[in-house]
């Protein structure tokens, strides 16, 4: 029996890996993937110590706002517009109704809040409240306390409070910081 002389080629797949590994990192790297940032909210940091009970606070300096299932607004158990929210919550933060905020403008209810260092705005939704609404309430809150933070960065340093250093920024935060409690989402209701 004769033996067939010609051997069967083989294909050279000695670079094949290469090849693959080298696709690997291009997809790798001219893919991008969508990451959801979330809502930027700065937590304070953990203090075992603060772990006994908080001093009471006066309901006075509760700014309440509730946002039901069917969207609607009630900002100090009376209906509102989102539109007007800015504008109540601001006058609620500089209301300086004991009289120790020198740089308050407010009109010194004494049945509305002590001063910018005591009043926290409580925010409530309900389950079924739509996201956008949600959103537009943060934006809200959030709003007030720049508007009041640019007003004390133009009157005490003359720019803008985004332009200000670092330094200067957390000296506008200290006269007023940002207290907003967000409660657990609750069935209120429609």
């Amino acid at each position: 029996m004769a033996r067939n002389s010609r051997a069967i080629p083989e294909i050279n797949a000695g670079s094949m890996a290469d090849i693959a590994f080298l696709l690997l990192i291009f997809f790798l790297v001219t893919t991008t993937m969508d990451v959801d940032s979330g809502i930027n909210r700065k937590l304070p940091p953990w203090d075992p110590e603060q772990i006994q009970d908080p001093p009471p606070i006066k309901k006075k300096n509760i700014f309440t706002v509730l946002v039901n299932a069917n969207d609607r607004l009630l900002v100090e158990d009376e209906y509102m517009d989102i539109k007007d929210l800015r504008a109540a919550t601001v006058r609620f933060l500089d209301n300086n109704g004991d009289g120790s905020c020198q740089y308050c403008q407010g009109a010194r209810n004494p049945e509305s809040s002590d001063n910018p260092g005591k009043a926290i705005v409580s925010l409530v939704n309900d389950r079924g409240t739509s996201y956008k609404l949600y959103i537009a309430v943060q934006n809200e809150l959030a709003a007030a306390y720049n508007e009041l933070r640019e007003r004390e960065a133009q009157r005490k340093f003359g720019i803008s409070y985004d332009n200000l250093s670092e330094d200067q920024q957390n000296e506008v935060q200290d006269m007023y910081p940002q207290k907003i409690s967000e409660a657990e989402p609750v069935n209120l209701g429609g």
